[in-house]
């Protein structure tokens, strides 16, 4: 037998990659549903339609605020550890460590609100990533107490302590993201799904005037509203969590029709799919419209 003949004999796989994944069980715990059940409620309760649910959801940016702001306040945590580390000055350590806690109401705030409005399945493990990150908060108060009463050894065990909970709860909001698409957009522009051109959809006879439907352009399901003569066509997937807009009720939103999505209550105007209020944060791809000698409708994405 050869050298690399036995090389190779030497080599020992696994018979079964172990899944990398450590949260699909997770998802799947129904014994936090009653809790969740109780919190999300009262958070939508508390934090109505309106400006500041827009604002925490992250309407006016275009994307999920929450992970914005917990970007901040871990960065100011992951800087106080590493001025811990290196033995340098203790109260620019203070000060990170205070900075991270003033982001941590803010950001708890807008993801909450995000929170109350997923499956229930994205629910339950971002209920274990809230309270992961509380406790995160929690040993960083202690912690600057604790510096503040000149205990430095004990405050900066207490953060180390607290940043292992915030990693915790990154890795969980990972999950929520990645995995679970939590505050992505389920509303993938057409345009590249689309070929170039004009595209007959229906005739305009068979469409009900004043009430959506959804009609398919080749896999592509779209809501389609006639009103009069005229049609207006968006995706009819929800941006938020992919709700059927086409089930949706029709609104007035500052003398412009909207459809409200079924699912979550995403607002979107009819016009050319912007979000009039969230929780969605992007817009429904919209299609240009016209009516054919024939009576039937054509549509193209719009740009």
């Amino acid at each position: 037998m050869d050298k690399t003949t036995r090389s190779r004999r030497a080599i020992r796989f696994p018979r079964k990659i172990p899944s990398g994944n450590l949260l699909d069980g997770l998802e799947q715990v129904t014994a936090l549903d009653r809790p969740i059940r109780v919190i999300a409620k009262a958070v939508r309760r508390k934090i109505g339609p309106g400006p500041v649910r827009d604002l925490l959801h992250g309407v006016p940016i275009g994307h999920p605020l929450h992970p914005a702001l917990a970007t901040v306040a871990v960065g100011c945590w992951v800087g106080a550890a590493v001025v811990d580390w290196s033995g340098a000055d203790e109260r620019a350590a203070r000060v990170l460590v205070a900075t991270g806690l003033g982001m941590a109401l803010p950001t708890a705030a807008a993801g909450l609100t995000d929170w109350s409005t997923l499956h229930r399945e994205q629910q339950r493990v971002g209920f274990v990533h809230a309270l992961t990150n509380a406790t995160a908060a929690g040993l960083y108060t202690v912690s600057l107490l604790l510096r503040t009463a000149g205990k430095e050894r004990a405050g900066r065990i207490l953060s180390f302590a607290g940043l292992g909970a915030a990693f915790a709860g990154a890795y969980l909001g990972g999950h929520l993201a990645y995995r679970q698409a939590a505050g992505a957009n389920h509303a993938e522009s057409l345009s590249h799904l689309v070929p170039l051109g004009w595209h007959d959809l229906c005739a305009l006879k068979d469409l009900p005037n004043g009430r959506p439907v959804t009609r398919r352009l080749g896999y592509i399901d779209l809501f389609v509203l006639r009103l009069g003569d005229g049609v207006s066509v968006l995706a009819d997937r929800c941006s938020h969590l992919a709700g059927p807009l086409h089930q949706g009720r029709l609104v007035m939103e500052e003398g412009q029709p909207c459809v409200i999505c079924p699912w979550h209550g995403s607002v979107f105007r009819i016009s050319d799919g912007t979000v009039a209020h969230g929780p969605a944060t992007s817009r429904q791809p919209a299609f240009q419209t016209r009516l054919r000698g024939d009576g039937i409708v054509q549509v193209r994405p719009a740009p």
